[in-house]
């Protein structure tokens, strides 16, 4: 049986993230909502969620003593980020200019105020349903058309330095990357456990995920 951690820092929607796995685990998975660093670093695989301010997500990361223990994941075994999660990895955010893990070279940027579309003038921060546009083939798209749809809720995306990072876009109103990942890193813009099918065939997809991309 397999172990997933997912990351309990005080920041995100942690049950609903961990029910959505529940709902695709056919029981080869052991699932723990964790706070402790050991056992991040024990598990088989981790998620990695997160929601509100950066700045208060990283304080909270750290606060927690598990920073080191999310590096270190994303070195050797298959890693989820969801939102902030996934925002976190990135070298720095434009919200409260906080520094994240670097894990990935960008910067994470406020959409700009006033923007439009034929529709009229488009909200920050973006919510809603947004189609997501696979620009490489991943192993966590099986099952999933491109420009499905899925749910975002955000103010900042992030911006990778290097532009084969994007695993996928979205549009608001001009394309953004909505999915990075290299290697055994899978990380969204969107929150999985709030897009219905589509998030759970991703998750399902993770679960059997062995951390490797065919090229």
């Amino acid at each position: 049986m397999i172990n997933v951690a997912v990351i309990d820092y005080g920041m995100g929607n942690l049950h609903s993230v961990v029910k959505s796995i529940e709902a695709v685990n056919d029981g080869r998975a052991s699932i723990v909502l964790t706070s402790d660093p050991e056992a991040v670093l024990k598990a088989d695989k981790v998620v990695f969620p997160g929601q509100g301010a950066m700045p208060d997500c990283m304080r909270e990361l750290s606060e927690h003593g598990l920073a080191e223990a999310v590096i270190e994941a994303t070195r050797n075994k298959p890693f989820f980020g969801i939102c902030v999660g996934a925002q976190l990895l990135f070298d720095r955010s434009e919200e409260g200019d906080t520094p994240g893990l670097g894990l990935f070279a960008g910067v994470v940027r406020r959409f700009a105020d006033g923007m439009s579309d034929a529709h009229g003038r488009l909200k920050v921060p973006h919510m809603g349903w947004n189609r997501v546009f696979q620009t490489r083939p991943h192993p966590l798209f099986a099952g999933i058309a491109d420009g499905e749809r899925f749910y975002f809720v955000h103010s900042y995306h992030f911006e990778p330095r290097d532009a084969s990072l994007t695993l996928a876009e979205s549009e608001y109103p001009e394309r953004f990357s909505c999915i990075v990942g290299r290697d055994n890193i899978f990380a969204t813009q969107f929150h999985t456990e709030k897009s219905h099918a589509a998030g759970l065939q991703m998750m399902k997809n993770f679960l059997a995920w062995d951390g490797t991309v065919q090229p």
